[in-house]
Formats: structure tokens, C-alpha cells, sequence
């Protein structure tokens, strides 16, 4: 299962972010998905560093085997996730 987040919407609402970034993360996990796709943008890269920072804390670091940035894609990021 892939679940997908694109973040063009709310890109300059800080709040709104972290809260979309948090339901995504918890909903990969209730549905034991394999993969997240975050989409940040091109832009200027600023939204890409929140996003990267925001997967860095310890607490949501825990629940994610590996993240990848797409190499054919500047604004997208993979969340690779390993279930048991």
C-alpha cells in the first residue's frame, strides 16, 4: 500500500504542516503501509528541510525503516517503511 501527501497547498501554514505530517505518518502505520510519497516541491527547498527535520525526530524516526530522495525528482521524498 502507498499512501501519498502533497503539501502545495499548505506550503506556507507551519502548523498545518506538522499536523499533516504527523497523520500521514500515524495512517502508515494503522494500515501498515509500505510506502509514503511526500511531495514538498520544487521551490526553494525550504519546505523539503522542514520535511527532512520533521522525519529526523527521534520519535518519528522510530516508525520508518528509510527515507529516499527521489533522484528523478527534487520535490519528492519516499518514506520506505519495513513491517514484521
Amino acid at each position: 500500500m502507498k499512501l501519498k501527501l502533497d503539501l502545495h497547498d499548505i506550503f506556507n501554514k507551519g502548523h498545518d504542516i506538522d499536523r499533516a505530517l504527523r497523520e500521514i505518518m500515524d495512517e502508515a502505520v494503522a494500515k501498515k503501509a509500505t510506502l509514503v510519497e511526500i511531495i514538498p516541491g520544487k521551490g526553494s527547498g525550504q519546505l523539503k528541510k522542514r520535511v527532512l527535520r520533521f522525519l529526523d525526530q527521534k520519535d518519528v524516526k522510530q516508525l520508518y525503516h528509510r527515507v529516499e530522495k527521489d533522484s528523478k525528482n527534487f520535490g519528492r521524498l519516499f518514506v520506505h517503511f519495513r513491517w514484521k
